[in-house]
């Protein structure tokens, strides 16, 4: 771990703290953050976790138009650029980088309005959105299979008591041009409903140099939303939630030469169309809680790319040399939880020890179609059937063991059962229970005042790697288990002015899951696959902090810091020894924002990444880079206006890597990156009331 930084990052955090007592009392406090994503939603002062909470005042300030935006404001976070925007994450250096490894058992879980998205995250568009949640660490009792790493959790705007009415123009460089509108209010007093819209269209920041096109990376996203509550008195509350998400996107990210200039004849496309529903059932008789939550999603996902990144011209003497690859997927899940708790103080020994009891079961289905093309001619092909069953019951006792003491347990026993069939005659039919859960200690120093500990046991089912020339023997992976022993503390001082969390953690996995590749043949650049194999252990070990400080009556500075040792103990022919792959060493956020009665408001950030592996096998690396962002203007009572801009300095960078042979006709090999965005600008006009 770079002791370059921890050590100016420590000194930084202790100034600030030791001058918090030079505030004047009359300065206004931050506002008070309430968690969503555990089964019991809770002030983030009292949580025991490391979770870094988005509000709609910072989606509004620091966003533009997707989670991707965010990313570097939450410590620990990193994502492949394996896609037109970040469907693959890791969070504390675990996750997945592509599409094309293993079964679809993600390690990092990702719902919106309680869809599961997991995997396939690339709807996380931002547009009406009132907050996101990302817990760190494994979510065994909560989540399970799903959440070895952590969870993402995206909450859109409820319907309101009275009727409300927002839209947003956005206009900028890259040919942006974006449209939205959300509304919804009272029925009648039982009833309320929120309508949301939202268009984004950019040209993708490449120039296609064969086609002579600016638009063959394009972003085209359309999102819409309806949320409906029914809310007949104070014991029940119904809410449901439908959506369709349309991404038209292109995928024309890479460049022989590094560049933002293709030379692609074939530009690939991203798409991903979602429909999805979630029905939240919140039941409260008496002194028991009920919840029932379902959910279900049908997404048709299409990923292609051009093979060879150029064109017959291009290549001159070895044309043709034309390679072409497509994913055509189908993915559909239903889940249904239901749980019963007690309220608060209600539970047994005269309310000293509430419970939690639940039952979960989800489907999933996915069907793929792969397609290679060498010269226009089909060169390899296959279909593959999927499908996974899971079941699983949870508890979790509280137990209040003092006045200011807590003691939380909790259990999940899952069950999966999956089925895989393919045109290659692969036939699979494994089945498999896990067991995961936690145990916390919480001290309430204060009521503005945590401290906790904590180890946790997380899961992430084995499976089978889908695809294209997999290794012999390497088609199946076992079951992976991570335990995770932390402890952190947070607090509010200074009348609430001053807000500070951080947590220390050590993550120890075994049987662990790894991403890997090898291209299988030397002269054939689609032979490059990825499969998931294990390694018998490893550990994750690090710091996360996060500081939001009111300093003076118009001025609040926000900063963040992750900092992250990774290694592989065992692991025959891999990379003993050193850092895993999207591992950084460290990832931080400084922000300052300026908001006065006035009206004018002005925000901007400093985001700044270290080195890492772009894979587990090969000793490839990014380079560090730091991104300025910033977002100025002015708001009034119904009417807003400004002006923003990311990557202000023009920084270059990377977010994906590979390294293979390519090039004829030796095709040695060497490192091709996707390199970030570049600098852009924009103006958003709002109007609501």
């Amino acid at each position: 771990m770079s002791r370059a930084f921890i050590k100016p990052a420590t000194l930084g955090v202790a100034a600030a703290l030791a001058s918090a007592p030079a505030l004047a009392a009359d300065r206004p406090p931050l506002e008070e953050i309430v968690v969503t994503a555990d089964f019991r939603s809770d002030t983030l002062d009292r949580i025991a976790g490391s979770i870094t909470v988005l509000d709609e005042r910072l989606l509004a300030d620091a966003g533009v138009q997707h989670f991707e935006d965010l990313l570097m404001l939450v410590p620990n976070l990193n994502w492949s650029g394996e896609s037109s925007r970040p469907r693959f994450l890791q969070l504390r250096g675990i996750g997945e980088r592509s599409q094309y490894e293993g079964a679809p058992n993600p390690s990092v879980g990702f719902i919106i309005d309680d869809v599961d998205f997991s995997g396939i995250g690339t709807v996380a568009t931002l547009f009406d959105m009132e907050q996101v949640e990302v817990l760190r660490g494994p979510q065994g009792t909560r989540y399970g299979a799903n959440a070895l790493a952590g969870l993402v959790y995206m909450r859109s705007r409820a319907p309101g008591d009275e009727f409300e009415f927002d839209s947003e123009l956005t206009v900028g460089g890259d040919n942006v041009r974006a449209a939205g509108v959300a509304f919804g209010g009272p029925i009648d007093d039982r009833f309320s409903y929120r309508i949301a819209a939202h268009r984004w269209k950019s040209d993708g920041f490449r120039y296609n140099a064969f086609l002579d096109r600016s638009d063959t990376n394009n972003r085209d996203e359309l999102t819409t939303r309806g949320r409906l509550r029914f809310e007949p008195d104070d014991t029940l509350q119904v809410d449901l939630t439908l959506m369709w998400v349309d991404l038209d996107n292109g995928y024309d990210a890479f460049a022989v030469d590094n560049s933002f200039t293709t030379q692609s004849d074939r530009p690939g496309r991203d798409v991903q169309e979602s429909r999805a529903s979630s029905l939240r059932v919140n039941w409260v008789p008496g002194d028991v809680r009920v919840v029932s939550i379902s959910s279900w999603a049908d997404s048709d996902i299409l990923v292609s790319f051009d093979g060879d990144w150029g064109n017959d011209a291009f290549w001159g003497d070895f044309a043709p040399y034309d390679f072409f690859s497509s994913t055509d997927r189908r993915r559909r899940t239903w889940n249904q939880e239901l749980r019963l708790m007690s309220e608060p103080g209600t539970g047994f020994a005269d309310g000293r020890v509430d419970w939690i009891v639940g039952a979960y079961a989800m489907r999933l289905r996915e069907d793929n179609v792969f397609l290679d093309l060498f010269n226009e001619a089909v060169f390899r092909e296959l279909d593959s059937r999927y499908r996974a069953d899971n079941l699983a019951i949870f508890g979790e006792l509280d137990f209040s063991l003092a006045e200011r003491w807590q003691l939380t347990t909790g259990l999940r026993l899952e069950q999966r059962r999956a089925q895989y069939r393919d045109t290659q005659g692969l036939d699979f039919d494994p089945r498999e229970s896990m067991l995961g859960g936690a145990v916390e200690l919480s001290w309430f120093a204060t009521d503005a005042l945590t401290a906790y500990a904590s180890a946790s046991r997380g899961y992430k089912a084995g499976g089978f790697n889908l695809g294209l020339s997999i290794p012999a023997g390497r088609r199946e992976f076992d079951t992976e288990y991570l335990w995770n022993f932390e402890t952190g503390i947070r607090g509010r001082w200074l009348d609430g002015r001053l807000q500070a969390n951080a947590a220390a953690f050590y993550m120890l996995r075994r049987d662990q899951q790894v991403d890997t590749s090898l291209q299988v043949d030397p002269a054939d650049p689609l032979s490059f696959v990825f499969f998931t194999d294990n390694a018998a252990r490893g550990f994750n070990y690090g710091v996360e902090a996060d500081v939001a400080w009111q300093f003076m009556p118009h001025w609040r500075l926000l900063a963040s810091v992750g900092l992250l040792e990774t290694e592989f103990r065992e692991f025959p022919g891999g990379p003993v020894g050193r850092d895993q792959a999207h591992a950084p060493n460290y990832q931080y956020s400084l922000g300052l924002e300026y908001r006065d009665a006035g009206g004018w408001f002005g925000r901007v950030e400093v985001n700044g990444r270290d080195a890492f592996y772009f894979s587990n096998s090969h000793d490839q690396r990014s380079s560090s880079y730091n991104l300025v962002n910033a977002r100025v203007g002015w708001e009034g009572e119904r009417w807003s206006v400004s002006a923003w801009g990311r990557n202000l300095l023009q920084q270059t960078y990377a977010v994906r890597g590979f390294f293979f042979g390519l090039e004829p006709p030796d095709f040695a090999d060497r490192l091709y990156v996707r390199r970030g965005d570049p600098r852009q600008v924009g103006v958003t006009v709002s109007y609501g009331f």
